[in-house]
C-alpha cells in the first residue's frame, strides 16, 4: 500500500511539473490595434470593432484600442464601425506566437 501512495504521489508531481514546463509553445496569437480617424489621425471612442469567424467584439475606449488575443492561426476580418463613420474592414492573417498590429481609419460620413 505505501508503494502505491509513493507511486501515485511521485506520478502527480510528474505530470504537474510536465504542464507547466518553460519550453511548452503557445498555439495562439494576438491581434491589437487603434481606430483612428482617417482625416485628423485622432484615435475614435466607442467604435465597435468584431472580428470573423468567431463573432467576438469589443468596443474601443478613449484610445482608440482593440485587442483580441489567443486566436486559433487563421485568416480573419475585422469589422470597425460607429454611428457617423463609414464602415471599415481589413483581412489579417494570425500567426502562432505573433502579436499583429492592424490600425484602422475610419472616414467620417
Amino acid at each position: 500500500m505505501k508503494k502505491v501512495v509513493i507511486f501515485s504521489a511521485l506520478l502527480f508531481v510528474a505530470i504537474g511539473s510536465n504542464s507547466c514546463s518553460k519550453n511548452e509553445h503557445t498555439m495562439f496569437g494576438d491581434l491589437h490595434g487603434i481606430v483612428s480617424d482617417f482625416v485628423t489621425g485622432d484615435p475614435i471612442s466607442g467604435v465597435t470593432v468584431t472580428l470573423s469567424p468567431g463573432g467576438r467584439n469589443q468596443v474601443t475606449g478613449s484610445d482608440g484600442r482593440f485587442e483580441f488575443r489567443d486566436l486559433d492561426p487563421m485568416q480573419y476580418t475585422i469589422t470597425a464601425q460607429r454611428s457617423g463613420y463609414q464602415t471599415n474592414r481589413r483581412t489579417v492573417s494570425v500567426v502562432i506566437g505573433e502579436s499583429i498590429e492592424v490600425n484602422i481609419s475610419l472616414r467620417e460620413n
